[in-house]
């Protein structure tokens, strides 16, 4: 298994910021019934002020391989696209467990 593991940091001002990091993490919740080789999605939305990063996912799939497919299906690419023009930074981390 993989655990698949993606910070964000958003640009914006902090209300901009939180209504684009709740569509993004309802459109990332709802990707488990889409995506044959996602087993699971977790995301979470910062809730500490003093913290810069916005919206941290994890999500697990069977093989390295499988995180390439999660990536490319077009319910992932959709959701990707909510952060257009808001993403400032990302920072990945894909581990077997």
């Amino acid at each position: 298994m993989v655990k698949h593991i993606v910070t964000f940091k958003l640009s914006g001002t902090a209300e901009e910021r939180r209504e684009v990091a709740r569509r993004f993490a309802d459109a990332l919740l709802a990707l488990p019934a889409q995506i044959d080789v996602l087993e699971s999605m977790e995301v979470g939305l910062n809730a500490n002020p003093a913290e810069d990063w916005d919206v941290v996912l994890t999500a697990v799939v069977p093989t390295m391989a499988d995180v390439e497919t999660y990536a490319k299906h077009p319910a992932h690419v959709a959701a990707a696209g909510l952060l257009a023009g808001h993403k400032d930074s990302r920072a990945c981390v894909d581990y077997e467990f």
